[in-house]
C-alpha cells in the first residue's frame, strides 16, 4: 500500500545552514537541458529498465522469495544500486507527473519490502535464505573493503528521499531507514566502506527525518578515515582514502569516484555541524584538484589499472579514464562547496563537468555509453569502453559493471535541481537555460538559447514589494558582459563571478544579460607532458574536439592549429548544434631518416586545411575514427615550424 502525503517539491540536497540554500521551485521548459531530460524520459529510462531486466538485477530480488532460489546474477555485489539510482531518478519523473516508468517502480519496491531482512539488512548479493555452503557464500558485512554493503545503503537512501521529496510516498525511505538503522546500530563505534558513498546519503536522510543520529554516523565515516579501521586488500590505502585522515590528505588521490564521493558527503557533514577544519581541508584539496588534476573537459581520473587520479599534470588523453561516475560526483561535491561558501567558483567546474565530462558518457540517441572518456581516440585504437571484451568499440549499451548508465538517469532527471539558490533578499541564477524560476516573493521566466548562445532574458512574472536581489553567474570565461534592465544599461556590481541587480522590480520588467562567446584556445601547462605546446579549443561553456570524420583533407594528429586560425574560426549550425569551421595548416611530424638535416624547429612542409571542430560531448557518435580534443600547433620548442 502506497502511503503518500502531499508536501512541496525540494531537491536532491535541502540544507538551511549553507551561506545559500538550494530551490526547488525551478522547472526547465526549453533548450539544450529540457532536450535531454525529455531524451532521459523516452530513451535511457526505457532503455535501462530494460537492460536492468535483461541483466538480472530485478531478478536478483525475486530469486529470495523462492523455495531454491537461482544463484545470484552479475559479478559485484553492489549491483542492486543500479536499480535504487534509477528509482531515483523515476522518482523525480513520477513527480512531475510521467507515470510510464510507474510500474517498474512499484514493482521494485514491493520487492525490497518483501525481501528485506528482518534487521533491516538489504543486499540481494549477500542474501540467501537456502544457503547451506559456510565455505563458498559470503556472509554479510564481513568484507568491508570490498563488500559495498553501505555503499549500497546510500544509493537506497537517496533514492528513498527522492521518492518521498518528489512524490510524497515514503514505502521506500521506510525499507532506508530500517536499514540505516541497523547501521547506526552496528557501526556506531567503528568500521567504514571500502567506497564512500553512504555519507551523503546518511545527511540527507537527518535532513529528511530529523533524526540526529544519522548525521552523528555520517561525521564518524569521514573522521574515521585514515585510522586504521579497515583492511586494505588488492590496493593500498591511497586507493580507498584511507591511508591518512581526510583533513591531512594532500592532494585528491585513489580511485577517482570514491574521492569525489567522500569529498561531497564531507562537504555535507560540514554544512549541517559548522566544522570548519573540514570546509579549509576541502577547498585545499579542491582548488589543488582543478589547477593540476582535473581535464579541460572537467574530467577526473587518469589511470586506467585502479580507476585513480593520477599525480598532479598527470593527464594523458588518450588514456584518460574520467569515468562518467567520477564526472557526477565532481559535480555533487561542486554544488554542496557553493552552497557552503556561496563562491561561484565551484559553480564554473559544474558547468565545465556538465557539458562535457558528464554529457559525453550518453551517446546523441540517448541508449549508449562511455565508462570513461578520453580526449583522444588513436586511429588504430582498440580497446573498449569500459575495458569490455569485444562488442562495440565506443559506447555500448550496457556493461558488467554498470554503475555509470543509470548514474546518468538519475542526475538528468535532477538537473532542475542546480539551475537556482537562494539567499535572504536575493535569488542567484547558477545555470543559464531555459526554465522557470520560483520562490516565496519572486518568479521569473528565463529564456536562452545557452550553451550555443549568450543571450539571456529574464522576464519578470512576480514580484514583492520592495527592493529585492537578483544575483547572476558570470562565468569565468566570459568577457565584455553586459547587463539591462528594460532596455536600459544599469548600475549592476560585479564581484566574485556574480553580478547583483538589487532594486525594487515589477511584473513586466526584463532583464538581458549578454555573454560573448568568442572562440577561444587553451593552452596546456607547461607541466603537462603529455600535451606541452598543444592547444584545445573551446566557446562558451563548450569544449570542442575535432573527428577524422571532419577533417577530410589531413590525418587529425597532422593538424597544426595556430592562435590567428582561432581568431579566424566561424561558427555554423550542424542540427542542433554550433559546430567551429577553420582553416589550419597540415603537416606530417618531422622524422629523422626524413629530416636528417632539419632541425625540429625548422618549417616543415605543409598544406592548408578545412576542418570542422564540434562539440566533445558529441563525439563517437559517427562510428570510430580518430579524435583529438588537443591540437598540435606550429610551434614547437618554442619557435614557430
Amino acid at each position: 500500500m502506497t502511503s503518500k502525503q502531499v508536501r512541496p517539491l525540494a531537491g536532491a540536497v535541502r540544507t538551511t545552514a549553507g551561506a545559500v540554500r538550494p530551490l526547488s521551485g525551478v522547472r526547465i521548459t526549453g533548450g539544450l537541458l529540457h532536450d535531454w531530460q525529455r531524451r532521459n524520459r523516452r530513451a535511457t529510462i526505457p532503455h535501462t529498465v530494460e537492460q536492468l531486466r535483461a541483466a538480472g538485477n530485478v531478478a536478483n530480488l525475486s530469486r529470495l522469495l523462492e523455495d531454491d532460489p537461482a544463484p545470484y546474477r552479475g559479478r559485484y555485489p553492489f549491483l542492486d544500486t543500479d536499480l535504487y539510482k534509477t528509482l531515483e531518478g523515476l522518482a523525480y519523473e513520477l513527480g512531475d507527473g510521467d507515470t510510464s516508468a510507474g510500474e517498474f517502480f512499484d514493482e521494485v519496491v514491493g520487492l525490497l519490502e518483501r525481501v528485506q531482512a528482518a534487521d533491516g539488512y538489504l543486499n540481494s548479493f549477500f542474501q540467501n535464505p537456502a544457503s547451506t555452503d559456510p565455505t563458498t557464500d559470503k556472509k554479510p558485512w564481513e568484507d568491508l573493503a570490498w563488500g559495498h554493503e553501505l555503499y549500497n545503503l546510500g544509493h537506497l537512501i537517496q533514492a528513498a528521499v527522492a521518492a518521498n521529496r518528489r512524490m510524497g510516498d515514503d514505502r521506500l525511505l521506510r525499507v532506508a531507514t530500517r536499514f540505516a538503522d541497523l547501521a547506526v546500530e552496528r557501526f556506531g563505534e567503528t568500521g567504514i566502506c571500502g567506497h564512500p558513498e553512504v555519507e551523503m546519503a546518511l545527511v540527507e536522510l537527518y535532513r529528511e527525518t530529523g533524526e540526529r543520529r544519522y548525521l552523528t554516523l555520517a561525521t564518524a565515516f569521514v573522521d574515521r578515515r585514515g585510522t586504521g579501521q579497515m583492511e586494505h586488500r588488492i590496493f593500498p590505502g591511497e586507493y580507498f582514502q584511507d591511508h591518512v585522515p581526510l583533513r591531512e590528505l594532500p592532494s585528491v588521490t585513489g580511485h577517482a569516484v570514491r574521492m569525489a564521493y567522500l569529498a561531497a558527503g564531507a562537504a555535507d557533514v560540514f554544512l549541517e555541524t559548522g566544522d570548519r577544519s573540514l570546509f579549509e581541508a576541502l577547498e585545499r584539496l579542491w582548488d589543488d584538484m582543478v589547477a593540476a588534476k582535473l581535464y579541460v573537459t572537467g574530467g577526473l581520473g587518469s589511470r586506467h589499472s585502479d580507476e585513480a587520479i593520477g599525480d598532479r599534470y598527470e593527464l594523458p588523453s588518450e588514456r584518460a579514464y574520467s569515468e562518467t561516475c567520477a564526472a557526477i560526483g565532481v559535480m555533487q561535491w561542486a554544488w554542496r562547496m557553493f552552497l557552503a561558501g556561496g563562491d561561484a567558483k565551484y559553480l564554473d567546474v559544474f558547468e565545465r563537468v556538465l557539458y562535457n565530462a558528464y554529457a559525453v558518457g550518453l551517446s546523441a540517441d540517448g541508449t549508449a555509453f562511455f565508462y570513461d572518456n578520453p580526449l583522444q581516440r588513436r586511429p588504430d585504437h582498440e580497446q573498449r569502453s569500459g575495458s569490455e571484451a569485444g562488442g562495440e568499440p565506443l559506447r555500448r549499451a550496457w556493461f558488467t559493471c554498470p554503475c555509470c548508465p543509470p548514474n546518468i538517469v538519475r542526475w538528468m532527471a535532477q538537473l532542475a535541481d542546480y539551475v537556482a539558490a537562494e539567499r535572504d533578499g536575493a535569488v542567484l541564477i547558477t545555470t543559464y537555460t531555459q526554465a522557470t524560476v520560483r520562490t516565496a516573493e519572486l518568479e521569473l521566466s528565463m529564456e536562452t538559447a545557452y550553451p550555443w548562445d549568450g543571450d539571456v532574458r529574464i522576464a519578470v512574472e512576480r514580484a514583492p514589494d520592495g527592493p529585492y536581489g537578483l544575483v547572476l553567474r558570470v562565468p569565468g570565461w566570459a568577457r565584455d558582459v553586459t547587463v539591462t534592465v528594460n532596455g536600459e544599461p544599469c548600475d549592476a556590481r560585479e564581484s566574485g563571478g556574480w553580478l547583483t541587480l538589487h532594486r525594487p522590480w515589477s511584473p513586466g520588467d526584463e532583464v538581458r544579460l549578454t555573454l560573448p562567446m568568442p572562440v577561444r584556445a587553451h593552452g596546456s601547462h607547461p607541466y603537462l607532458d603529455a600535451t606541452r605546446g598543444a592547444l584545445s579549443l573551446a566557446r562558451g561553456p563548450l569544449v570542442y574536439c575535432v573527428e577524422q570524420h571532419d577533417s577530410p583533407q589531413a590525418a587529425v594528429d597532422d593538424l597544426l592549429v595556430g592562435a590567428h586560425d582561432v581568431v579566424n574560426a566561424r561558427t555554423e549550425r550542424r542540427d542542433a548544434a554550433v559546430v567551429l569551421r577553420l582553416e589550419a595548416d597540415a603537416a606530417p611530424p618531422p622524422a629523422a631518416e626524413l629530416y636528417p638535416e632539419l632541425p625540429l624547429h625548422e618549417a616543415l612542409p605543409k598544406t592548408r586545411v578545412s576542418a570542422t571542430f564540434v562539440p566533445y560531448f558529441l563525439w563517437g557518435n559517427r562510428g570510430p575514427q580518430a579524435m583529438r580534443v588537443w591540437v598540435r600547433t606550429p610551434w614547437t620548442n618554442g619557435k614557430k615550424a
